[in-house]
């Protein structure tokens, strides 16, 4: 990652973590690996261990900080040729049609929202938070 992409929250041992661009389910993250595949069997095994046990640490950060009643592992790539996973906190208060549905589902509208888009003064405390909780599960471990 070079340090370039500013979404960029922090490191883990499968790759690197960034906010996701729409916020319309608070803490939306986007794990990226530490070199470009195109899908997960690309992965050597140690590095698909990593990979997939990153995501789950992710999920396990949403649980504690979001208060997210579960959460959804989403790999794909359909759209972009290039392995990420994202990794979506599900909530309660969402309307029982949509919770029920995967995320992809949401109308359109729900991913171009500018009140939702990711935006760093709205969000800066729920990605410290996350962040922190990361960092703090690396160390323990």
């Amino acid at each position: 990652m070079a340090g370039t992409n500013p979404m960029v929250m922090t490191e883990l041992p499968g790759g690197f973590v960034a906010m996701g661009d729409v916020q319309f389910l608070p803490g939306y993250c986007v794990l990226l690996p530490k070199r470009v595949v195109g899908s997960l069997n690309e992965l050597s095994f140690s590095e698909r261990a990593d990979f997939l046990t990153s995501m789950a640490l992710v999920g396990d950060a949403q649980l504690a900080v979001c208060h997210a009643q579960r959460i959804n592992y989403d790999i794909l790539g359909n759209t972009d040729d290039f392995l990420h996973a994202h990794i979506f906190p599900r909530y309660a208060w969402e309307p029982d049609q949509r919770r029920k549905m995967p995320v992809w589902q949401y109308p359109p509208a729900s991913w171009q929202d500018s009140a939702t888009a990711y935006q760093p003064a709205k969000h800066a405390k729920l990605r410290q938070e996350l962040t922190a909780y990361l960092e703090q599960s690396l160390t323990a471990n």
